[in-house]
């Protein structure tokens, strides 16, 4: 019987086990990245993926100091354009673009659309497209990526078993600079519900926060609010693990 397991990180970093293969989406593995500390939970550790999958160039998502923690040769699936960001690491890059896929193991991962900033950072040279992942065996898992609403957002998904949805960010989301950038819990259930997922787990929210400032409700409830607002919402604290089950024919 077909089965995925979930294991959230924190942030939007989660093992994605189906079919044997294990994918670690947007490793982040420390305490602390740029300006920001890890609020909740510890940072994983001894992660050992088949392959890695990136969603966008972002220093929170691509972060060379925890890539650099996996073992040598790991596989890191990343958008188009950003692959010389890893020339100092030991990793097999592979750049994609939507519709282009990959075979890792057992399961073929599809990049899909998403609607973020794809640069480094403001005035970047490196930039991309910003992605999700579409991981397909004997089961359908989008990892949704960073991504704010768009009609267009899972045009090119499809019906899926699970889904990864980001419900807010690393911080102040109604600040001007990230306006549009990011799901909340409403968009968020919506989507879930526009692909029929089964099992939906909220990610990228409540984990981290500017050093220095006090973490408001704001930070912390995503979760919980998206749970009131889609049933099939598995909502789980850093470290947590939630497995979908085909039901029997």
């Amino acid at each position: 019987m077909p089965a995925v397991e979930v294991t959230w990180w924190g942030h939007s970093t989660a093992s994605i086990r189906h079919d044997g293969t294990h994918l670690l989406t947007d490793p982040l593995l420390t305490e602390r990245v740029a300006h920001l500390t890890r609020r909740r939970g510890a940072a994983p550790r001894g992660l050992v993926p088949d392959a890695v999958v990136v969603s966008h160039l972002h220093h929170d998502h691509l972060h060379l100091p925890s890539l650099r923690r996996l073992p040598a040769g790991t596989v890191v699936v990343l958008p188009v354009g950003g692959a010389g960001l890893l020339s100092s690491l030991d990793v097999e890059a592979i750049e994609v673009a939507p519709g282009d896929q990959v075979r890792i193991g057992a399961v073929t991962v599809e990049a899909v659309r998403a609607v973020h900033d794809g640069r480094r950072h403001p005035g970047s040279s490196w930039s991309g497209p910003a992605l999700g992942y579409v991981v397909a065996g004997r089961a359908r898992t989008w990892f949704v990526g960073d991504s704010g609403p768009a009609d267009l957002l899972g045009a090119d998904v499809g019906t899926t078993d699970v889904v990864l949805v980001p419900v807010g960010g690393w911080g102040p989301v109604s600040r001007r600079s990230v306006r549009g950038q990011h799901l909340g819990p409403r968009e968020a259930a919506d989507l879930a519900e526009r692909v029929h997922a089964s099992m939906a787990v909220p990610v990228h929210y409540g984990t981290m926060w500017p050093s220095g400032m006090r973490a408001k409700q704001s930070f912390h409830s995503p979760g919980q609010e998206f749970a009131g607002l889609c049933p099939q919402a598995h909502v789980l604290a850093p470290g947590e693990s939630a497995t979908w089950r085909a039901s029997p024919s």
